[in-house]
C-alpha cells in the first residue's frame, strides 16, 4: 500500500529490523495447549523467587497510585546512594536499564556518530544506536567470548563516541576483567559498563562492579538494575552511576514521570531486605553450578562457565534451534538466537532446583 505521507518515515526507521522480545507466558501456554503452571520458563534470566515479600508488602500498601510518581525519584536515589555508596546526585533512575541505553545514546548520538558493538552481546545497543540514527561499528569476540582489545583501540580511533559493555555479558556470562575495563577506559569513549547481572558475579560483596572507579574515570557510566537480583523484571526499574557532566545532560531529556509509583516503591523495599535478596542470589549461583555440572552429562550440549544467572550452551551434532522447539513443546522455554554469532547455541536461564530438575529430565527425554 502506498503511504499516505511518502517521505515521513525516517529512513533508517523504515529499514529497521524490529527487536525480538520474549512471548509472553500465557500467550505461549495457550499456544503450546498447557496450563501454565506446566511451563518451565528458563529463557528471559528472571529471578525464579520473584519480589521480596516487603516488595510485595509495599506494594499492597502504597496508597498514591492515582497520584504521578516523584520525578526525581528521590526517596529512591536515597536508598540507592545507601547501597552502591555514591552520592545520589550521580544516580538517575529509569523504566529499566533499557530506558538508560535509550536517553544516553540519544544525549551522544548523531547521525554520523559511531558506537562499537561487541557481539555476541545485549542486542539493545546496537538497536537503540541505529533507532537514533547512529553508525554501529561490530567488533566481534573472540572464540572464547573476550573482548578483540586491539579492533577496540582501532574503532576508537576512527572516532567512535561510546561502547557499551555488558558485565557480565550477556547471553555468554563471562566477566569483564578489570585489564580489560581500564585499558578500554583510557581511550577517548564514553565507556559504559552494564552491570545488571553483576549481583551474581560478587554475591554479598558491597561495594559491587566498577563503582570503585568512577572517581578516577570520568568516561565511565555504569547501568543496573531490579529486574535479576530483585526479582521486579516486571515493574520495570533500573538506576545509572553517572558522572556529574553526563547525569546533568540525561536529567534534561529523561520524561518527567518515567518511573511507576509501584516501580518506586517495590525497589526502595527491595534495598531495605538485601540481606534477603542476597541470600536468594547465593541460592541462584548454587543452583547455577549444579545445574552447569549437569549440563556438561549431555553429548550434544558443551556449557560455557558463567558469572550470571544464565548458562550459553553450544550445541553439538544436531540443530539448536529445533532442540529449543522440542523443549518448548514440552513446556520448557530456554532461549535461541537468530544470530550467524549464536545460531548454535541454547541459552539456559538458571531457575529454582525444581525447574532445573524438570529442564534435565526433558534433556534427557528429547535426546532419546
Amino acid at each position: 500500500m502506498t503511504p499516505v505521507l511518502p517521505g515521513l518515515i525516517r529512513p533508517e526507521i523504515a529499514d529497521l529490523e524490529a527487536y525480538t522480545p520474549i512471548v509472553p507466558l500465557e500467550v505461549l501456554a495457550a499456544r503450546l495447549g498447557l496450563p501454565i503452571e506446566r511451563i518451565v520458563k528458563l529463557d528471559a534470566n528472571e529471578n525464579p523467587y520473584g519480589p521480596a515479600p516487603a516488595a510485595l508488602a509495599a506494594l499492597q500498601h502504597t496508597a498514591t497510585y492515582h497520584i504521578y510518581p516523584d520525578p526525581e525519584h528521590t526517596a529512591l536515589r536515597a536508598a540507592l546512594a545507601g547501597y552502591t555508596g555514591r552520592p545520589s546526585e550521580e544516580i538517575l533512575c529509569g523504566a529499566g536499564a533499557d530506558e538508560l541505553i535509550d536517553l544516553v545514546l540519544r544525549l551522544i548520538i548523531n547521525p554520523s556518530d559511531a558506537i562499537i558493538d561487541c557481539p555476541p552481546t545485549f542486542g539493545m545497543y546496537r538497536f537503540d544506536a541505529r533507532i537514533c540514527g547512529g553508525q554501529v561499528i561490530t567488533i566481534p569476540r573472540r572464540p572464547d567470548f573476550s573482548l578483540d582489545l586491539p579492533a577496540i583501540e582501532h574503532a576508537a580511533a576512527q572516532g567512535a563516541k561510546a561502547i557499551f559493555l555488558t558485565a557480565p555479558n550477556n547471553p555468554t556470562g563471562n566477566p569483564l576483567p578489570r585489564a580489560d575495563l581500564l585499558r578500554i577506559l583510557a581511550l577517548p569513549l564514553l565507556v559504559v559498563v552494564d552491570e545488571a547481572y553483576v549481583e551474581f558475579a560478587e554475591p554479598g560483596r558491597l561495594p559491587i562492579g566498577a563503582s570503585d572507579l568512577l572517581d578516577h574515570y570520568p568516561n565511565l557510566a555504569i547501568l543496573r538494575t531490579f529486574s535479576k537480583w530483585a526479582g521486579l523484571a516486571g515493574l520495570r526499574v533500573g538506576y545509572g552511576l553517572f558522572p556529574r557532566w553526563l547525569i546533568e545532560q540525561l536529567w534534561k531529556i529523561k520524561q518527567p514521570y518515567n518511573v511507576s509509583v509501584a516501580a518506586q516503591a517495590a525497589a526502595i523495599a527491595s534495598l531495605e531486605a538485601v540481606a534477603e535478596l542476597h541470600q536468594r542470589v547465593q541460592a541462584i549461583v548454587a543452583e547455577r553450578e549444579r545445574l552447569f555440572a549437569h549440563l556438561q552429562t549431555f553429548p550434544f550440549l558443551t556449557p560455557f562457565p558463567s558469572a550470571a544467572n544464565f548458562i550459553l550452551c553450544r550445541v553439538e551434532g544436531r540443530d539448536a534451534r529445533e532442540l529449543k522447539l522440542a523443549l518448548e513443546r514440552r513446556g520448557v522455554l530456554v532461549r535461541h538466537y537468530r544470530t550467524p554469532l549464536l545460531d548454535g547455541y541454547i541459552r539456559i536461564s538458571v531457575g529454582a532446583p525444581a525447574q532445573t530438575d524438570a529442564l534435565l529430565a526433558t534433556l534427557a527425554e528429547v535426546s532419546q
